[in-house]
């Protein structure tokens, strides 16, 4: 990647999404796309944007493991380099997409994350079936059901990528959650566990999902420019 900065192209038509992305390209290491695009659109735009930079499927899939593995197979032939999976799939399963993602990997860069806790939760609103512990903790239990299957990929907070690259030295931590330090207010949108680029980087993520402050802003371009600078 050119830089750790996946754009996150959370908006709805295909003519959009593809022109934030051929202005932020020259400035970014990827963009990510997930079913609001992709039931519009198909596999086509996923080819079409991997002409750019590397496509970051984000569909978090979670199903019985055959589902699982042929979703991945999926993204992975239309031109994705990362793809999403919940690692609350269990073990089993996990084990099957790493065997998948070796494979695949062998013929061109593919890996598969596995999504811990989501960024809208916090201590508060964790679903009520889960098991009573912080959302670190789950964090923590989740990252290494995921790397005991033999995958390295995890999405996490970036309040937990500190913990994570304390336990887990070779994982690629990937952190949604990011938000300028200059945002101009307190709201985080739907995000509940966010940090800015800087202390994210410096916390130790390997890539940096940003949404918002790119795509919303009235300048893509300059946005994504300007944060790519920051990071040195």
């Amino acid at each position: 990647m050119k830089n750790p900065i996946f754009v996150a192209l959370d908006v709805d038509d295909d003519k959009t999404a593809k022109k934030i992305a051929a202005e932020t390209a020259p400035y970014v290491g990827g963009f990510k796309i997930g079913p609001r695009l992709i039931l519009r659109h198909g596999d086509r735009l996923i080819q079409e944007l991997s002409r750019l930079a590397p496509v970051f499927v984000d569909c978090k899939f979670h199903d019985i493991p055959s589902t699982v593995v042929s979703a991945l197979e999926a993204a992975y032939s239309a031109g994705a380099t990362l793809a999403t999976v919940h690692a609350s799939n269990g073990l089993e399963c996990l084990r099957e997409v790493a065997r998948l993602e070796k494979h695949l990997a062998r013929e061109r860069a593919f890996r598969v994350l596995a999504v811990t806790v989501l960024t809208s939760f916090n201590e508060k609103n964790l679903p009520p079936n889960w098991i009573d512990a912080t959302p670190e903790e789950h964090v923590l239990k989740l990252a290494s059901l995921a790397i005991q299957a033999g995958l390295t990929g995890i999405v996490c907070s970036p309040l937990e990528v500190q913990n994570l690259r304390a336990n887990f030295p070779e994982a690629f931590l990937v952190t949604p959650g990011i938000r300028l330090l200059n945002d101009g207010g307190p709201s985080h949108d739907d995000q509940a566990r966010t940090m800015s680029p800087q202390e994210a980087l410096a916390a130790g993520a390997n890539a940096l999902v940003i949404g918002r402050p790119i795509v919303s802003a009235s300048d893509p371009r300059k946005a994504a420019e300007a944060i790519a600078g920051s990071l040195g």
